[in-house]
């Protein structure tokens, strides 16, 4: 009975994530963890529904009326009916619909172009956002190619949807689900949301353009609390160029 207990025990942390699989490649930007002491903020909370409470289909449909809405200042207007669209195609798998964020890697890395969007006020924050050094191998500042393989170290395309926090490598840092078959290997690459010294402004002053992420999205180190708040878990990551 002790032994069953134990495999029982064992499987249920499989299953939470609080151990890894033997054998799994992990080849992004979240491959270990480090010491609670080693903290760079604490943990953010993750809201909670109340046991029992479904969620109401107001609350996960998109609203028809949202892809008729003009484009908020700063933001392409194509590629914003693209990621509303993409909202709309995955209204079931995205719990929150009050903010998204839009990386347009249209835009070079020493300019801002991980936008923000309150959708019911219009509002636009934009922070500077790193790409993957496979998706620019000669470091020019420019994004000039997407994959989703395993290995790239490429930023992947497509929509994402915010999952919980955890402490690794990088410090606290935001799990993301790929929702398209462009970026459906984002867990398996370990694609994350986390903040790094390479794409701090300064990074822009001296070199002209930011360092290379292994794929993730890498924020400036002071944008991430802002970033981990206006997101949270549950919200659309839309990750395009065209």
């Amino acid at each position: 009975m002790k032994s069953l207990d134990t495999a029982q025990t064992r499987r249920t942390l499989i299953k939470t994530g609080l151990i890894a699989a033997g054998g799994a490649v992990v080849t992004a930007c979240a491959q270990r963890s480090v010491p609670i002491a080693a903290r760079p903020m604490p943990l953010p909370a993750t809201p909670q529904r109340p046991e029992g409470v479904e969620m109401a289909a107001a609350q996960i449909q998109a609203s028809p009326a949202a892809s008729h809405r003009p484009a908020p200042t700063g933001v392409r207007p194509d590629l914003f009916r693209q990621a509303i669209a993409s909202l709309n195609r995955h209204s079931m798998r995205i719990a929150s619909h009050d903010r998204i964020a839009i990386a347009d890697f249209a835009i070079p890395s020493y300019r801002p172009r991980f936008h923000i969007v309150n959708l019911g006020t219009g509002q636009v924050e934009t922070m500077l956002v790193a790409h993957g050094v496979g998706s620019d191998r000669e470091h020019t500042g420019l994004l000039h190619n997407f994959s989703n393989a395993v290995g790239s170290e490429a930023t992947c395309e497509g929509a994402f949807v915010t999952s919980e926090y955890y402490v690794g490598k990088h410090g606290t840092s935001q799990r993301l689900e790929g929702l398209d078959p462009t970026n459906n290997n984002a867990l398996d690459r370990a694609i994350v949301i986390h903040g790094a010294w390479y794409s701090n402004p300064d990074m822009v002053a001296k070199w002209g353009k930011l360092g290379r992420s292994q794929g993730c999205f890498a924020v400036g180190e002071q944008d991430l609390a802002k970033l981990f708040e206006r997101l949270g878990p549950g919200r659309m990551i839309y990750s395009a160029k065209a």
